[in-house]
């Protein structure tokens, strides 16, 4: 899964981007000037768990691949083409992490001299629909001067067409793509276009230490999604510290978990991901899917070999591995179970595979 980090400029992203990666932060002010790539593990205790159960040759969680995108301005217009060429760039992405600057700061000139998470989100969606909307016009005009020439894609073409009326219909009146499509049949012909008004997305407020725990003044029913709140800055000094500093500084700051772990759990909530786990000597290891993931396509993800041969799936349940003590036990307490190919995998399953090819 690939996730861009988007934002105004000086929202605290690049500061968001060090904490994600645990690297230092950069002091320098000048944010990101290119997009930047980092893979980031998915935080699971789950592993650690078996790890100690199973001793295997390693461990493998999963991962997010995470991209922060330089500061957007649309403020002035010798940036705004530029800002404009960036917001394509993230057609590709499966996610948009859309951060908003909610903090004030004697250091760091505030975005069109203002520091208002509602106004700055408004600009970030409508540049969006911008972007979209040039997309859908552009399509239009093609599907429009071929329409009426005799070709074996015509029928199709027309189809096509209409959707894209309609899409354009919802951006002109200010909706995003995401509120009128609605079948499977649509979002697949309209897939590769990479609109940003289809993305699922997650807004971070980014705020200040003191009010870290305070929350954000954007409310989800404004933001029409989750809000996360979270201190850049603070989780950028956290990431770089050993274990025991780190919890001592954050037992100072009243936090009970590091934001990084939030961001990740929230992006999976977002996109409807899980992960299933696979267990042995040789390595135990976290697997992402999504929601409703047939087991055949689930084996898919490991090999498709495994998925090509596919015969069962024998399941149990992480909870029902913890209760019972071992495999050995849970099989004798028949927590395990076969499953068949459209059994429909859940969070936290420890599956083998049973294939042959």
């Amino acid at each position: 899964m690939q996730i861009a980090l988007m934002g105004l400029s000086q929202c605290g992203k690049s500061t968001l981007f060090s904490g994600l990666r645990g690297v230092p932060l950069d002091n320098t002010g000048g944010g990101a000037s290119q997009i930047e790539q980092a893979v980031i593990k998915v935080p699971d205790t789950r592993l650690d768990v078996l790890t100690k159960m199973y001793q295997p040759k390693k461990t493998i969680p999963a991962t997010i691949d995470f991209l922060d995108m330089p500061g957007l301005s649309f403020a002035e217009e010798s940036h705004r083409q530029e800002a404009r060429r960036l917001i394509g760039q993230a057609r590709q992405v499966d996610m948009l992490v859309l951060v908003l600057c909610d903090f004030a700061s004697d250091s760091v000139a505030a975005y069109r001299n203002r520091v208002d998470p509602a106004a700055d989100l408004e600009e970030l969606r409508n540049e969006c629909l911008l972007a979209d909307l040039e997309q859908i016009e552009n399509r239009i005009a093609k599907l429009e001067a071929s329409k009426h020439k005799p070709s074996k894609t015509q029928d199709a073409d027309k189809k096509e067409l209409a959707l894209f009326l309609k899409c354009r219909k919802a951006i002109e009146a200010e909706q995003p793509l995401s509120s009128i499509i609605d079948k499977e049949e649509d979002e697949k012909a309209i897939r590769s276009f990479g609109f940003l008004t289809l993305k699922p997305f997650l807004v971070v407020a980014n705020a200040s230490e003191d009010n870290v725990n305070s929350g954000s003044s954007l409310s989800e029913e404004k933001a029409g999604g989750a809000v996360l709140s979270l201190c850049a800055t603070l989780e950028a000094e956290l990431a770089v510290l050993d274990d025991d500093d780190r919890a001592a500084f954050m037992e100072d700051m009243g936090l009970k978990e590091i934001a990084r772990d939030r961001l990740i759990r929230q992006c999976y909530l977002t996109c409807k991901l899980f992960s299933f786990l696979t267990v042995g000597p040789d390595e135990v290891r976290a697997w992402t899917v999504a929601a409703n993931c047939p087991a055949v396509e689930a084996a898919g993800e490991i090999h498709s070999d495994i998925q090509r041969g596919f015969i069962r799936a024998e399941v149990v349940a992480y909870d029902d591995l913890m209760a019972t003590g071992d495999m050995k036990a849970a099989k004798a307490a028949g927590k395990t179970r076969l499953e068949g190919k459209t059994y429909p995998v859940q969070d936290g399953d420890i599956i083998n595979f049973r294939f042959n090819v």
